[in-house]
């Protein structure tokens, strides 16, 4: 099946949850009602063999509404398709449900996610640090995040 194809489909199935189709160098990207997204993703993976969530990740577009957008990329392994999902979060609930009950390799990448752009999964089954320590304050990721962490002296100062 190609990513037309499976578009077509997705459109077909979740017409109302669809927000945008957009096509740049061969690569399609699918935007997406948060709502919806574990209804999709499931579709995605039961159906049309999206069998393998490769990566997800949050964007952080400071000053624009949506404020923030999770990105889900999917590959099919029987036919070698990709296809990339967004989901807009807004800056006020910051949260999303988590795509772990879909494919376990979500955990840890929605664990960094949080970690890092503070966007929360909902019913995540273990949704703590990962990368940061736990005493942690904010989340580094945010493009308005203080550039030296918070509280923290610039290099320079440290070393003497």
């Amino acid at each position: 099946m190609s990513e037309n194809a499976a578009v077509g489909k997705l459109k077909a199935k979740f017409s109302g949850s669809v927000l945008d189709v957009a096509e740049f160098r061969g690569e399609t990207t699918v935007t997406v009602k948060k709502e919806d997204i574990v209804a999709i993703c499931s579709f995605l993976k039961k159906e049309l063999g999206y069998n393998f969530l490769t990566d997800l990740c949050g964007v952080d577009y400071l000053g624009k509404s949506p404020r923030f957008m999770v990105v889900y990329h999917l590959y099919n392994l029987g036919t070698k398709e990709r296809l990339r999902l967004k989901v807009p979060v807004e800056e006020s609930e910051p949260s999303v449900d988590t795509v772990s009950v879909v494919w376990s390799t979500a955990n840890w990448h929605e664990r960094e996610c949080w970690d890092l752009m503070g966007i929360t999964f909902n019913n995540h089954p273990d949704l703590r640090r990962i990368l940061m320590p736990e005493d942690w304050v904010g989340h580094p990721l945010r493009k308005d995040y203080p550039v030296q962490g918070p509280g923290r002296k610039p290099y320079q100062d440290r070393l003497s």
